[in-house]
């Protein structure tokens, strides 16, 4: 028989009405084959999946499938949700912007701030810094935003 494991698993049932209308539901094994035994005996199958009842009668079902996790259907849906938790796991990540200081007191430095500034203050003399626009300056971490107090900046 299943497991444990496979008990509780959800799978994807895909029916198709007599008139020609496609659904699916998620179904538990054993509602798998309560479905089997009502689709076989010409009953109405009435089960319940999270608080919503979900019923279907069997005689109105031309076909169905049942998409385990050998099913290629399956194989489909978990590529897409990983595709698109990489893309969000990516989108919301910890990225940082590349900042390299260079300060009137002679101070020049690389640091990283989640967020783009337009202030910084420098760590040896505490004096405000501020963003070159549209200038990005090779460092030690690659590209960076260049943040200078050695010229006149307006905001």
């Amino acid at each position: 028989m299943m497991n444990n494991e496979d008990s509780n698993t959800l799978y994807i049932m895909t029916y198709t009405l007599n008139s020609g209308i496609k659904n699916t539901v998620p179904l538990s094994n054993s509602q798998i084959d309560e479905w089997m035994q009502c689709y076989k005996n010409d009953e109405k199958f009435v089960t319940t999946i999270g608080a919503e009842y979900f019923g279907l009668n069997s005689n109105l079902v031309a076909d169905f499938k049942v998409h385990n996790k050998f099913s290629v259907h399956r194989n489909q849906i978990v590529s897409i949700q990983k595709t698109e938790e990489e893309i969000l796991n990516k989108a919301y990540s910890n990225q940082t912007i590349v900042i390299k200081v260079d300060c009137k007191c002679g101070t020049t430095y690389t640091a990283e701030s989640q967020y783009k500034r337009k202030t910084w203050n420098c760590s040896k003399c505490k004096e405000i810094v501020y963003l070159v626009e549209d200038v990005l300056v090779d460092t030690n971490k690659g590209k960076g935003h260049l943040m200078s107090n050695k010229m006149r900046i307006e905001y």
